[in-house]
């Protein structure tokens, strides 16, 4: 039975985030990314997690570290708060986002601004501006 996407949309996995998380097909705005990466970290997803961030960020990220956070993490919903720029023509854009999600059985709400830029040709993440 199809699942559904963890990003909220009403959609399946399949036909939402899955392609994008498996490597199949790259997200075409910001926003796409944002909610790609939202299931990423509902499902483990380290590898994307470190692809889709930016190049000079990326070496600080710990695969380790980031398997065990995610191993405890669970997505309750997303919410796509506010989007600028980050479309197919941009070069930079921003997602503000409300993310509720459950560590280790605590519930906790994390709401972010988030900066996206292509790298070569791609949307990556690049940092949190708030």
């Amino acid at each position: 039975m199809p699942r559904p996407c963890p990003c909220g949309r009403k959609r399946t996995r399949d036909t939402c985030c899955g392609p994008l998380v498996d490597g199949v097909l790259r997200p075409d705005a910001a926003v796409d990314l944002m909610r790609s990466r939202y299931t990423a970290y509902c499902e483990g997803a380290v590898e994307y997690l470190l692809e889709t961030t930016a190049a000079d960020r990326r070496a600080s990220l710990s695969p380790e570290a980031l398997r065990t956070y995610c191993a405890g993490l669970r997505g309750v919903s997303l919410e796509i708060l506010e989007t600028e720029a980050g479309g197919p023509d941009d070069l930079t854009g921003t997602v503000t986002f409300r993310a509720r999600l459950r560590s280790r059985g605590r519930p906790f709400e994390q709401v972010e601004k988030s900066l996206f830029e292509r790298e070569e040709g791609r949307w990556v993440y690049v940092d949190a501006l708030s």
